[in-house]
């Protein structure tokens, strides 16, 4: 799935790291500093693991090459959508712009990643202790109880019996069952670093997983609106929006949806006629937002649409990922005292018989 990719070490600078550049390079430019020199004084300030790029970068600017061509030679550094923008502004002249447009889409990217692990923490963490915490009980408190239970002469309570079943089955064999999970998690991750099939059957499952999916798909759905509005805007055209969008993805449908539609237009298809043929199941775009696109796409107004439709978007997600946030904090709780509750139940149930067991 997509979240996978943030625990994978990557050569290219993060979202954060980008933004921060293009930030420096744009208060540099905004005061008058022609390029050359305003890379000189981030080269200055940087961090040390920013200057080897950032000095091949100065080198490259030095023999003539264009920024663009600079960027995209210094070692996969920066994402397609910031080389292409940067491309855009050597046509028009106006690199501040494109550096405008670059931090507003990164800054965008961030706040709604942020959100989305903020909504996520609280739940990952409480079930994260929760299992942690049945673990310990299995291993220390279960088998503590089954030694005082070894000493009566009568017969367990049938749930009693199943979790000292349970936890000795755990306490026998839980390195191995430990090595297991790791050693799967690892294969994992290996084969779907490798295999783009698996990442793409795992992006597409991810979009089927209840209540998350939905939102998964409204993050996606809205990056890429935002990512398309920002490059048309930028004076691309419509194809070359669309494959810089695809190569930009964050998730394998969009870009999959992104190569079909370009192969749709060139075939002579009007774009809203092209989302329809692409994406009839509406796996990623809903009835409203193929409407939107279509009209905008008819009047002239498709780049304005798009980063509309992603504002929109965005302020929905954010609203369900508060609501989620605040449904799910009570739910876990209870979910949490049912599991210990009932393992505490089921340890003093003996005790509670105690009359008729000893």
């Amino acid at each position: 799935m997509a979240f996978l990719k943030s625990f994978l070490p990557s050569r290219s600078l993060s979202a954060v790291e980008q933004l921060h550049f293009s930030q420096q390079l744009l208060s540099l430019m905004r005061a008058g500093l022609p390029l050359m020199n305003a890379l000189n004084l981030l080269t200055q300030s940087a961090p040390n693991s920013w200057q080897p790029w950032l000095l091949s970068l100065l080198d490259l600017l030095k023999k003539g090459y264009g920024f663009s061509y600079c960027l995209s030679a210094s070692q996969n550094q920066f994402s397609a959508e910031v080389i292409n923008l940067i491309r855009v502004s050597e046509r028009t002249g106006d690199l501040i712009s494109a550096l405008r447009t670059i931090c507003q889409q990164l800054e965008a990217q961030i706040e709604m990643k942020r959100k989305i692990q903020q909504a996520l923490a609280y739940p990952l963490i409480t079930l994260s202790t929760s299992f942690l915490l049945v673990i310990v009980m299995m291993l220390w408190v279960v088998p503590v109880f089954k030694e005082v239970f070894s000493q009566f002469q009568a017969e367990l309570p049938t749930p009693t019996k199943i979790l000292i079943a349970f936890s000795t089955m755990i306490e026998h064999w839980f390195l191995e069952m430990l090595m297991i999970m790791v050693i799967s998690f690892g294969l994992f991750i290996v084969v779907w670093t490798k295999s783009n099939q698996l990442q793409k059957r795992c992006d597409r499952f991810s979009l089927r997983i209840p209540i998350l999916g939905n939102l998964l798909r409204m993050a996606t759905l809205t990056h890429w609106c935002r990512t398309l509005g920002h490059l048309l805007h930028s004076g691309l055209a419509l194809p070359d929006a669309l494959r810089v969008t695809a190569q930009s993805s964050n998730h394998w449908l969009s870009h999959d949806f992104s190569a079909e539609i370009f192969k749709q237009l060139t075939r002579g298809w009007p774009f809203g006629e092209a989302l329809i043929r692409v994406d009839p199941a509406h796996q990623l775009f809903d009835i409203e937002t193929l409407q939107l696109l279509s009209i905008g796409s008819e009047s002239g107004t498709l780049p304005d649409m798009l980063c509309k439709r992603a504002d929109i978007l965005g302020s929905q997600l954010s609203n369900q990922l508060n609501t989620l946030s605040q449904t799910l904090e009570p739910l876990l709780i209870l979910l949490v005292g049912m599991i210990i509750g009932s393992i505490v139940i089921i340890l003093y149930l003996p005790i509670f018989n105690l009359g008729q067991i000893v």
